[in-house]
């Protein structure tokens, strides 16, 4: 296939590169949440929670990193990839493993664990792309500003006449 492409664009494929090492991080961290959550307390199959972590990272990756990431930056990307992370968990688990009260409180587990590690993601993620660092991570909501009323650099002039009364002094 990539033969058949023909002249490829090297930014294109480092910006696919960035994509991919980003989910492939992404994938790990989820997957080894969820066998290791959902594979010790709801005695699950190995593929149904293979299954599970990849459609949590793409879920993840496309709602929380790719859209509100981008817009509302890392604060809201990781509480909205809590929430996320908690109903991809709690739904794809009910329909691959089972309804149980268990699934509740384990898919509330793996949000969290999974939850902790989303904010250092996002900041690889924000220094991976240039595209991502929009003015709202940065705008001050208040716009309030802090005056001081006396200057911090003292003009030579000042300097001299301070040593001089000083020496005048002693």
């Amino acid at each position: 296939m990539f033969i058949l492409k023909g002249k490829s664009n090297r930014k294109d494929d480092l910006l696919t590169m960035k994509h991919l090492k980003i989910l492939g991080i992404k994938f790990i961290v989820i997957t080894v949440t969820v066998l290791s959550l959902f594979g010790i307390f709801n005695h699950a199959y190995f593929g149904n929670l293979l299954l599970i972590g990849l459609m949590t990272t793409l879920i993840s990756y496309v709602v929380g990193d790719m859209l509100i990431l981008r817009k509302f930056g890392n604060v809201a990307a990781s509480v909205s990839d809590f929430i996320l992370a908690f109903f991809s968990y709690w739904v794809l688990a009910s329909f691959f493993i089972g309804q149980s009260e268990a699934i509740m409180v384990t898919s509330l587990a793996a949000a969290f664990f999974t939850a902790c590690v989303e904010p250092f993601l996002h900041g690889y993620i924000l220094n991976e792309f240039d595209n991502f660092k929009g003015e709202r991570d940065y705008e001050a909501f208040g716009q309030l500003q802090t005056e001081f009323s006396k200057e911090l650099d003292v003009p030579e002039r000042d300097k001299q006449d301070y040593l001089k009364h000083k020496e005048d002094k002693d």
